[in-house]
């Protein structure tokens, strides 16, 4: 995490968005050296099937093949809505 001055930052906007970007670290502003706000970078963009994956990852076995029967049920029904779906952590 980097800290710099709201002057600083005032100074090299761009270049500060930049950097927070590419380096994707987080930034605190800090004024009277006080921390007064972040610069956060946006989480990588990921599409439905990696999110999936990630969340299959660290599902127990039972929970991700209802998951997975969801999903391939769902796709068989072209009207079929993410609330058609059973929540598969609901007791």
């Amino acid at each position: 995490m980097k800290t710099l001055t709201v002057s600083d930052v005032t100074r090299r906007f761009g270049q500060v968005l930049d950097e927070v970007e590419r380096e994707q670290e987080e930034v605190v502003l800090v004024r009277n050296r006080r921390q007064v706000a972040r610069l956060v970078p946006e989480p990588p963009h990921q599409n439905a099937l990696e999110v999936f994956g990630d969340l299959a990852g660290t599902l127990d076995e039972k929970t991700a093949d209802s998951l997975t029967k969801a999903v391939r049920v769902s796709r068989k029904r072209p009207t079929a809505t993410l609330n058609a779906l059973r929540n598969p952590w609901a007791s």
